[in-house]
């Protein structure tokens, strides 16, 4: 499998082109694709903040937090799954390589169009 790379300068411009509030930055699950944020992830239960879900963002799935259980192959993506990159298998497709030298496998990033509906379907199911 083949792995995307950003420097850590590159991955937080690109972080940034999303155009979407921090809390709103949405990365896809290399597993089950599900879009995804920081805002799930508190929604979810994994933290009451930022700070507190940051070491998740990118990295574990929001399926782990809401009880969605294994990804079952041709599912579509929405529900999540029990998927993060901290296990024996290394199936991401991204990773950020920190000044350091060192690289950290992440959730891929989603576009900025992606990003921007996936916080428009987030706000307006809170607003309901």
């Amino acid at each position: 499998m083949t792995t995307t790379t950003m420097t850590l300068q590159e991955f937080h411009d690109a972080c940034k082109a999303q155009s979407v509030p921090t809390l709103h930055l949405a990365f896809k699950c290399p597993m089950c694709g599900t879009v995804q944020s920081a805002y799930d992830l508190i929604k979810a239960g994994a933290g009451h903040d930022f700070d507190a879900v940051e070491p998740y963002l990118a990295f574990s799935c929001v399926g782990r937090f809401t009880g969605a259980g294994s990804y079952k192959r041709g599912e579509k993506p929405g529900r999540g799954c029990n998927w993060t990159l901290g296990g024996l298998f290394q199936v991401h497709k991204f990773a950020v390589i920190t000044p350091d030298g060192k690289t950290h496998p992440r959730f891929e990033l989603a576009t900025a169009d992606e990003a921007k509906r996936h916080m428009e379907a987030a706000t307006t199911v809170e607003a309901a």
